[in-house]
């Protein structure tokens, strides 16, 4: 059972056990409560803390510590959708793309201009040209865009057949995640489909230092069926991950 870990007894049983986390939680609890008091919403505190992550490290600020991991994780997403459905053909739009960590695999597999890249963060996004120059992807035209916000009222209706969200809505509070679901449908084409993962609990939603959020699988496929969607919990995946997946099929 994943429990909270906002809780009190979780907090100081986690620092009895790891002492050499507490000054950099401490570092952490500082730098993300000035982030909050000089930010007017969530989306713009965290694009804060993502150029802050991106200055230290690009591919630590997607979760990447060092650079084998970052391609095991690239790895994991890209075999497991093609394991379930993506096909060259398919246009995709990846929201958090990051700095490509799994977007260079789809890149390079799907056909030239059918991936689509955006994120909150203009610095992530420098990273990840970085990744095209790197793996040598230029000729596969890839979208890459900053966004402000989950509206996607640039893109055209009905043009994906794929979404993807890795990592996006473990760092997103419940209104953000309904703003994404309330507007991506119009951007899917019908019968597509919207893979995203979370940080699942049993127990009581919760967060971390306003960074890491906590759900109950039911509340997020409500939210989706409130949107239109059909919701499918994806069992598979978690014994591969520390997040849980769901995925929508729009009618």
């Amino acid at each position: 059972m994943k429990r909270s870990r906002s809780s009190l007894v979780h907090q100081v049983t986690y620092a009895i056990k790891n002492p050499r986390k507490i000054l950099p939680h401490l570092r952490r609890l500082a730098r993300d409560t000035w982030f909050r008091l000089r930010t007017r919403d969530h989306v713009s505190y965290y694009r804060a803390v993502m150029r802050s992550d991106t200055a230290r490290d690009p591919e630590g600020a997607v979760g990447s510590h060092t650079h084998k991991r970052w391609l095991q994780l690239g790895r994991l997403q890209f075999d497991y959708l093609v394991e379930h459905g993506l096909k060259p053909e398919c246009r995709m739009l990846e929201i958090g793309c990051g700095n490509l960590r799994a977007g260079h695999l789809f890149i390079d597999y799907l056909h030239t201009g059918n991936y689509y890249g955006v994120d909150i963060s203009p610095d992530i996004l420098m990273a990840a040209q970085d990744t095209l120059v790197r793996h040598g992807l230029a000729e596969k035209l890839p979208y890459l865009t900053p966004v402000r916000d989950m509206r996607f009222a640039f893109l055209p209706d009905e043009h994906f057949d794929v979404v993807h969200a890795h990592s996006v809505f473990s760092h997103s509070p419940i209104e953000v995640i309904e703003e994404c679901f309330a507007h991506v449908g119009r951007v899917m084409k019908p019968g597509a489909w919207f893979d995203f993962t979370f940080d699942r609990t049993e127990g009581k939603e919760h967060q971390v230092l306003r960074e890491d959020f906590y759900y109950r699988t039911e509340t997020l496929i409500a939210l989706a069926a409130k949107h239109g969607f059909r919701a499918t919990f994806m069992d598979d995946w978690e014994p591969l991950h520390k997040q849980s997946k769901i995925r929508l099929v729009k009618p």
